[in-house]
């Protein structure tokens, strides 16, 4: 065990979860999906700090960790109301842990970053789950050249973090077509379908076939035009272990061409 590592304080092994995240609105209204992530955060062991994997931290040719102190708050959307980009969610960063991180993997090099921060898709999830904002959150990014299955083995290598109190979040959509929104519409067949499709998977610990999941053509196309919203769910099945078992929360879906599918393993 890397030294980085072996000074963290050990302790029972934390959860792991997948948020769909939907649209940044969720962080300040009152809805069943924000309200789902109030009453998680409300039992879920405390963490001693948390890593976010969200879908819109996107690099390409390497991985980073943020291991600034005080991340900054990350308004990376456009044409929502003023209320939304007052929002603030000032936890303190967590460089002992992210260089931890940074320190595990032997597939891939994850390099140290202090100009990125807490995007929405970490901190629009977090201001609901854990409001306080006292808990230390560090962020990876998604390095969109890697393949699926080098995203999925990268994560199982950072599973250790979990016996040191840190509660992995992977933060994106099981289904995210932006083009195809249609509110007060059912959601698409293609996107039931989809969706079916990953959620038998994960319900039967078939974690291959999620990773697996461009095999499954046209229709992962459509589910996800781009990657980016999806791959989330891999790191938080890479640090999955067969001590885990899977609970789903937020099951549905918005605006016809999201799903907020979402799960917890512990």
């Amino acid at each position: 065990m890397h030294e980085s590592l072996e000074r963290l304080p050990s302790t029972p092994r934390m959860p792991a979860l997948f948020v769909g995240h939907g649209s940044p609105m969720n962080a300040i209204e009152d809805n069943g999906w924000s309200r789902t992530w109030q009453a998680l955060g409300e039992r879920l062991p405390r963490p001693n700090a948390i890593l976010c994997v969200s879908a819109h931290w996107m690099t390409r040719g390497g991985t980073l960790v943020h291991t600034g102190a005080h991340p900054r708050t990350i308004h990376d959307f456009g044409g929502f109301p003023a209320e939304l980009f007052a929002q603030r969610y000032p936890a303190p960063g967590s460089p002992a842990y992210a260089e931890a991180a940074i320190a595990l993997p032997h597939a891939a090099q994850l390099r140290p970053d202090l100009d990125w921060g807490l995007d929405h898709g970490a901190w629009s999830v977090l201001i609901r789950m854990f409001p306080r904002a006292d808990i230390p959150v560090f962020q990876l990014s998604l390095d969109l050249s890697l393949p699926m299955q080098a995203h999925y083995a990268l994560a199982r290598e950072l599973k250790p973090l979990r016996e040191k109190g840190v509660l992995v979040v992977g933060s994106g959509n099981l289904v995210h077509n932006l083009r195809m929104l249609a509110p007060g519409r059912p959601p698409y067949d293609w996107a039931v379908e989809f969706d079916t499709r990953m959620a038998a998977a994960l319900e039967s610990g078939d974690f291959q076939s999620v990773v697996d999941a461009e095999d499954l053509g046209a229709v992962m196309r459509a589910a996800h035009p781009t990657t980016e919203h999806f791959l989330p769910v891999l790191y938080t099945l890479g640090v999955a272990d067969e001590a885990d078992r899977l609970s789903g929360f937020n099951e549905g879906f918005d605006l016809a061409s999201i799903s907020m599918r979402s799960f917890v393993l512990a």
